[in-house]
């Protein structure tokens, strides 16, 4: 059986210029890029190229990319960073945070919950009166998505990042699901602190990169090595950091022209979904229903009836992945805490997603399948 995968926002497929880079680096001596030898000098020239691709399509100076080994380290290289700074400070973060930013944090310091409304999207007002809150401790912290990764809510990042400058608030904005979707000008947005991951945009798991604003200072997560300019310890993952570095590449090539290209494509894919979906009658768009309000690439469907894990097990079962927030789909215990602050219900909530190899023939194998599973369901439930 032919499968279709619209699970992409989970992690998508290698792009060819990041399994190019893979084949170039089986070609690299074997050689620690700290060395001064020519084996050595000829990685790190590698290295810098990929921190350069990286940069590019961020848009920020080289030097202000710290190569992590995914999104998750950046993130907690962030939080301690942070938190190790202003040492017994509260964070403020919403509930709708990636699980990585609210546990980082939990472990930290007093954790802080900024309101959300019933799209995902972060109070700024209530953020703002926090900030400016006379008495009490100022944050050491405030995290801010670029875009949800469950239901695809874009943030009011500006005006986030813009609040807590003039606070004198570090501020770290988790762009892992945006980055490679969206444009993402990290210059122009000026956050003091900004984690992005490699195999979210076309690269390979184990990349990923922690973005730093020029002249901040932070104490390093990872210690015992002067790797990354003595930001992050550890031997360079080298070939998958060519990997993402391909991808970031391929991406930021023609001003951007192919992230464009592929985000109007996956819009116009994701629109074909939820038409096909919302025929069976009882479904909805958890999150913004202006599809411009959330990410091109995602979607989360509130399903009537019948609950989320016996539909996905039936799509499965048909060929076709797609996610679901219900604690029963997922490594967790408990459901979405996304949905549940959204006031959504999880246990009903499947996430679907298009990506870069995603095709029009794969929108029509999940039309069929969800509308055959869903009824089958709804009529062995009645």
């Amino acid at each position: 059986m032919a499968r279709t995968y619209l699970d992409h926002a989970s992690t998508t497929p290698a792009r060819p210029a990041a399994v190019a880079a893979l084949l170039a680096w089986a070609r690299l001596p074997a050689a620690d890029p700290a060395r001064l030898h020519e084996e050595g000098r000829l990685v790190r020239e590698a290295v810098e190229a990929a921190r350069a691709q990286a940069a590019e399509l961020l848009h920020v100076a080289p030097r202000q990319v710290v190569f992590t080994s995914g999104g998750t380290e950046a993130i907690n290289a962030a939080a301690w960073g942070a938190t190790r700074a202003a040492p017994g400070a509260p964070v403020l973060s919403t509930a709708v945070e990636h699980s990585a930013v609210r546990e980082a944090s939990l472990r930290l310091a007093l954790l802080e919950t900024v309101p959300v409304d019933p799209d995902g999207r972060l109070d700024v007002e209530a953020l703002a009166a926090r900030l400016g809150r006379p008495l009490g401790p100022r944050p050491a912290l405030v995290h801010c998505q670029w875009a949800n990764h469950e239901v695809g809510t874009i943030q009011p990042v500006h005006e986030v990042v813009a609040l807590c400058r003039e606070a004198g608030v570090t501020v770290h904005v988790d762009a892992a699901a945006a980055c490679g979707h969206l444009p993402t000008d990290l210059g122009s947005l000026e956050a003091d602190l900004v984690s992005v991951s490699a195999h979210k945009l076309g690269g390979v798991p184990g990349a990923g990169a922690l973005v730093v604003r020029r002249g901040s200072r932070f104490e390093p997560l990872l210690v015992g090595g002067a790797q990354e300019r003595g930001r992050r310890g550890g031997l360079e993952a080298v070939p998958a950091l060519m990997a993402f570095g391909a991808a970031a590449g391929a991406l930021a090539a023609d001003a951007c022209r192919l992230m464009d290209a592929e985000a109007a494509t996956a819009a116009h894919q994701v629109a074909l979904i939820v038409e096909a979906a919302c025929a069976s009658g009882g479904v909805a768009v958890v999150g913004p229903a202006d599809p411009t309000q959330r990410l091109p690439h995602l979607v989360c469907l509130g399903v009537e009836g019948v609950e989320a894990e016996p539909v996905l097990i039936g799509l499965d079962r048909s060929g076709v992945a797609v996610h679901s927030g219900s604690a029963c789909s997922s490594e967790s215990i408990e459901p979405s805490p996304v949905l549940e602050a959204m006031g959504a219900d999880p246990s009903h909530s499947l996430r679907v997603s298009v990506g870069w190899t995603t095709s029009e023939s794969d929108c029509d194998a999940f039309a069929g399948a969800f509308s055959r599973v869903v009824d089958d369901l709804r009529s062995l439930r009645a």
